[in-house]
């Protein structure tokens, strides 16, 4: 029988973690995905050994694992094998390889998620075949995942990408310090603050309540004026840093992904013409900004190709 070369991908977040099995050629054989254990690191980890452990018995007789890909909400750290991941409880400077590699049998290659996004969306998504891509990730927080010239960048410090610390008030606030400008200002843990802080009625709650950006959005959908103009700044605050992005990296494509571009409000064309007022004026107008095509599986087959790359 002839054997087919195969590895398994693991796309951790801190709400959810998602295993899959992957052929060469981006065919997924199986797909699972668990809540995150937020218990332990040991007991989350134990919980991914035992995902890609199911994963690896899955696999049909004639595929071959050959290499386990990780992508980390958080720092990967390549100089000292550590991960932080803030989202994670026990997260922090973890020696997660060392600990993977008492419990799994293949080799096992790290990364950050937003490496795993824009690596995915190059190789099966909407920025298929390109090498100069910028992936902007807004959920919970912002990041960016770099291809520069066909290859990643990741930095002096694998900090390459933590774009929510870009400056864009220049009237600075206290809650800069914890997460950032720009995710403070844009990101969907702003939005649902900034309606909770003007707008506790939207849900119809009698009393006030925290909104999640999701609520907030869909009261702009259905005409809340407040609402509105939340979302209206993020868009602006979302124009201006692509714009900057764009303007130092010079893309051919920017892909927007995660949970607010999936929220159902029509961003996509107020952060182009966002973009066309504040980016350098050759390098605005040619590069393409688009919407993830991989969408919540971008970071898993980006796992699976950092994975083959290194295998």
């Amino acid at each position: 029988m002839n054997s087919r070369h195969g590895v398994i991908a693991l796309d951790i977040g801190g709400t959810k973690m998602a295993c899959g099995v992957f052929l060469e050629d981006g065919t997924l054989l199986c797909h699972k995905s668990a809540a995150t254990s937020q218990e332990s690191a040991i007991r989350s980890v134990d919980q991914i050994a035992g995902l890609v452990n199911e994963a690896i018995e899955q696999c049909p007789r004639d595929v071959i694992a050959a290499a386990l890909g990780v992508v980390v909400p958080g720092w990967v750290n390549r100089k000292d094998r550590t991960v932080w991941a803030p989202n994670i409880a026990g997260w922090d400077r973890l020696p997660l390889e060392k600990m993977l590699s008492g419990l799994i049998s293949i080799p096992i290659v790290l990364d950050s998620d937003r490496s795993g996004y824009v690596t995915g969306e190059c190789w099966l998504g909407v920025a298929r075949g390109l090498r100069d891509v910028v992936f902007v990730a807004v959920g919970t927080g912002i990041g960016a995942g770099i291809l520069a010239d066909g290859r990643l960048v990741h930095g002096h410090d694998d900090l390459a990408g933590a774009v929510g610390w870009m400056a864009l008030n220049p009237s600075y606030r206290d809650l800069y310090a914890e997460s950032g400008c720009f995710e403070a200002e844009a990101s969907g843990t702003a939005v649902g603050r900034k309606g909770t802080a003007s707008m506790p009625s939207a849900t119809g709650a009698s009393s006030i309540q925290a909104l999640t950006a999701r609520e907030v959005i869909d009261a702009a959908l259905r005409g809340n004026m407040q609402a509105g103009k939340i979302v209206q700044e993020a868009v602006s605050y979302l124009g201006m840093g692509v714009a900057n992005l764009i303007s130092t990296l010079n893309p051919e494509m920017v892909v927007l992904g995660g949970g607010l571009f999936q929220s159902g409000y029509p961003m996509i064309d107020a952060i182009r013409r966002e973009v066309l007022r504040w980016a350098q004026p050759i390098a605005g107008p040619g590069v393409r900004i688009e919407l993830s095509a991989l969408g919540d599986k971008a970071g898993l087959y980006g796992a699976a190709r950092i994975a083959l790359d290194n295998c």
